[in-house]
């Protein structure tokens, strides 16, 4: 829609007709029918595996490369004089490309989950009233086998996170994702899985999860992310588990450039498969889904800067998002937003907070069509240029072993 903003006291007070006129003396900044944006929530990202490619690139691009390749580096490097310049660097490129909220995945196996949460807690603070921040465990299911899991639980809480872990199949899932459930429950903790990141038709995390939330009426918010062996499965079982994870009130976040990256991935072979999930049969289905930014120049994802606007066209283009674009604009902004209990966060009305971005492009083509490098922010209704930081900040930490 058309619209003339007024804007004060951070927040936007009233949206004028175009065809209303304005006084001279109200006229403040003449945006030239640019696209004016809610600012961006990412509901996925990898804060602490951010910008390790410098010191461990992948050889191959490949899932287990990846695996091994990280797990190696936390081992020897992960700790705060590490982890915090690089969380900090990705959180000033996330501010810069307009970024107000995000949820963070923070690998917790083998003792890692104190040290990497405390970083985070002081970004959290550091970050307050520019970028709300939200921290997630990351461990294998497996954990949820033994004590381990009610100290992760544990640590969660204390922080005020969501609990998290990385689902795939193998014997004892599903008691392990009851448990998560139950200790989430004691904790009144909300959950968040990384669900059937493979191409095996056989993975039926989501179906499992949206099962169990029911099963045990679980009342906190449950999110999937990826989700990728949903779009290879038979038509009749998709369209079950489509019922069941909307009927469970699930959320589901996909992750398209980084599972573009990954998935179907063999050497001296051309990908057949997108690795994404089914959007739009979600979004159709009644299920609310969000479009995140996932990994960021690390082992699982060689590229990417923090940008949503870039993650969003990435997503339009890979999944087919357009002819009509609809409201996908919601999946990287009000929807993630509702997802993380951030009411009245990216909307875009009378009353709503003045955190906004500005493009000097006039249309979804324009936008969509060539990098917006030159937008504005607006916070608290202010405008702001902030500048993206030099990787040439990071040389000195990524230099190698």
């Amino acid at each position: 829609m058309e619209a003339h903003l007024q804007i004060g006291d951070g927040v936007i007070r009233a949206m004028v007709p175009p065809s209303q006129p304005i006084a001279d003396d109200q006229l403040v900044w003449d945006l030239r029918q640019g696209m004016v944006w809610p600012a961006f929530v990412d509901l996925h990202t990898h804060l602490d595996k951010a910008h390790l490619w410098p010191r461990c690139p992948s050889p191959d691009g490949s899932f287990g490369t990846a695996i091994r390749l990280t797990q190696a580096d936390r081992r020897r490097h992960w700790q705060a004089q590490d982890l915090y310049p690089r969380m900090d660097f990705a959180l000033r490129c996330s501010y810069a490309h307009g970024t107000q909220a995000l949820r963070t995945h923070l690998d917790c196996d083998e003792g890692q989950a104190a040290i990497s949460f405390a970083v985070f807690q002081r970004l959290q603070q550091e970050w307050a009233g520019q970028i709300d921040l939200q921290g997630v465990s990351l461990v294998p299911i497996e954990r949820f086998d033994g004590p381990e899991a009610i100290a992760i639980a544990d640590t969660v809480a204390n922080y005020g996170g969501v609990l998290g872990a990385v689902i795939y199949p193998h014997p004892g899932l599903t008691e392990q994702v009851e448990w998560a459930f139950h200790l989430a429950q004691e904790r009144g903790l909300d959950l968040d899985f990384h669900c059937d990141e493979t191409l095996d038709p056989q993975a039926e995390g989501l179906r499992l999860v949206a099962a169990t939330k029911l099963r045990l009426d679980f009342t906190g918010q449950v999110t999937c992310g990826h989700c990728c062996s949903l779009a290879l499965q038979d038509p009749d079982r998709v369209t079950d588990t489509l019922d069941l994870v909307r009927r469970a009130q699930l959320a589901v976040v996909s992750l398209p450039s980084c599972n573009l990256y990954l998935q179907d991935r063999r050497p001296g072979t051309t990908p057949r498969y997108r690795g994404i999930t089914l959007l739009r049969e979600l979004q159709e289905a009644g299920v609310e889904v969000a479009i995140g930014s996932d990994n960021t120049r690390d082992p699982f994802f060689a590229y990417g800067d923090h940008d949503m606007l870039e993650v969003f066209t990435q997503a339009v283009r890979i999944g087919h998002l357009d002819h009509p674009l609809g409201d996908w604009p919601r999946a990287v902004g009000q929807t993630p937003a509702t997802v993380m209990g951030l009411g009245g966060v990216a909307q875009l009305g009378p009353g709503s907070p003045a955190n906004l971005v500005v493009f000097k492009a006039r249309s979804f083509n324009e936008l969509l069509s060539r990098p917006q490098g030159d937008r504005t922010l607006i916070r608290q209704g202010r405008a702001l240029y902030p500048s993206l930081p030099d990787y040439a900040e990071l040389d000195g930490l990524l230099s190698g072993d």
